[in-house]
């Protein structure tokens, strides 16, 4: 069974949806806490962040932004799963 399916020449993939949870500048970008985003099936932190940063611009103003999933910080590479709640961790700033 394939999870891809093609409509009119296009190819339709299953979707998942996280739950994000943001932190500081983050929260501010999203305007919201929590947010269910939704994502193909089989997609990493790092299509998670280039979404974020298609449909929020303002994220690729960061110096950087860190992810977890699972109370552990998670390398842009790990794939989530549906139902993940992920935590977007904008840069810490203060003295």
């Amino acid at each position: 069974m394939e999870s891809d399916e093609k409509v009119f020449g296009e190819t339709k993939r299953e979707v998942m949806k996280v739950q994000l949870v943001a932190y500081g500048i983050a929260r501010d970008i999203l305007n919201a806490r929590r947010l269910e985003f939704e994502l193909n099936m089989g997609d990493s932190i790092a299509q998670l962040k280039i979404k974020l940063t298609t449909r929020y611009p303002e994220f690729s103003s960061l110096k950087s932004l860190s992810f977890a999933v699972g109370d552990e910080y998670r390398e842009e590479t790990f794939v989530l799963n549906d139902g993940d709640e992920v935590a977007i961790i904008p840069p810490v700033s203060g003295g």
